[in-house]
């Protein structure tokens, strides 16, 4: 008992010593529980439930779940297209991070300040569906059509947003032109706060060339952005939707663009259908938790 109240004073001293942090940070973290907690439990109550936004939702129990998995051949397909999406672009649009950080730390201030606002400009511009739409036009106006055409490569034009043998292949190719986002500025932030003298150090101990010095001492003096951008990608690979609705049509033709976010979208807020829509939601919120436990498993060795 002695212990439980010693421990409880330090506490609660440790709290007073630090109220002024945990003020600057209500705010977030009112916010984060309201708007992210808070959904995600109502979520998971209500996946065992049916819900059509208008009566007060009715017990299913195991319903939706069996359903999903049992009798809704779009939602299989959905989830072959983000897995398809997840080990593509998640990986590649990584390593394309962490490589082009690596490579544009080593220029100028002036031309690396340039260079990444211009890789990182794609991730937040608001027009990119309109440029590409018109460059993978179906029509023999299409750029890339016009392009192929011209060289004699094809015959007719190429619907490559409406026919399921290219609609996945230029959808990820827009996807890993709009990846370098947060992970891409938080390796750069990382490698700028590595000590040189660290590099100076390793040298003297035998490190002979950029790659040793970037396996040996840059990844592990950037673990904690290495994890936040594996959390990062995770999140945009498994949560793609916007590109294949806008690019590729809602539905997109024979589901060839369907994901498992634009399934959630067409269940929800389409069909009203919103207690399975959440238990879509919490298996694929169960999927990127468990990607990212193995990630993080992962990148211990660099720690």
């Amino acid at each position: 008992m002695i212990n439980v109240a010693v421990g409880k004073k330090n506490l609660w001293e440790r709290i007073r010593l630090n109220a002024i942090h945990y003020v600057m940070i209500g705010p977030y973290a009112v916010g984060f529980l309201f708007f992210t907690v808070v959904p995600v439990i109502a979520a998971l109550v209500l996946s065992f439930t049916y819900f059509n936004m208008v009566e007060f939702p009715e017990w299913r129990g195991w319903f939706n779940y069996i359903r999903l998995f049992l009798d809704d051949d779009v939602f299989l397909i959905a989830v072959k297209n983000t897995l398809v999406f997840a080990f593509i672009t998640g990986p590649i649009s990584y390593l394309m991070c962490l490589l082009l950080a690596w490579f544009i730390n080593e220029m100028r201030p002036w031309l690396r300040t340039f260079l990444t606002f211009l890789f990182f400009a794609p991730s937040i511009s608001g027009e990119l569906y309109l440029v590409w739409g018109i460059m993978f036009n179906g029509s023999q106006y299409g750029y890339m059509n016009g392009f192929l055409l011209r060289l004699g490569l094809i015959n007719d034009p190429i619907q490559w947003l409406t026919d399921p043998a290219y609609t996945m292949k230029v959808l990820i190719l827009v996807q890993l032109w709009t990846s370098l986002g947060a992970a891409f500025l938080a390796f750069i932030a990382g490698l700028k706060n590595i000590d040189p003298k660290m590099y100076e150090a390793a040298a003297i101990d035998g490190i002979k060339n950029r790659w040793q010095e970037l396996w040996h001492i840059t990844l592990p003096a950037m673990a904690p952005q290495l994890m936040f951008g594996a959390v990062m990608q995770i999140s945009i690979s498994f949560a793609v939707s916007r590109i294949c609705m806008q690019l590729a049509g809602f539905p997109s033709t024979d589901y060839s663009a369907h994901t498992v976010v634009t399934h959630i979208i067409d269940v929800g807020f389409i069909r009203y259908e919103m207690g399975y829509a959440s238990a879509i939601a919490t298996v694929l919120f169960i999927a990127m938790a468990l990607t990212t436990i193995a990630i993080r498993r992962f990148l211990r060795k660099f720690n």
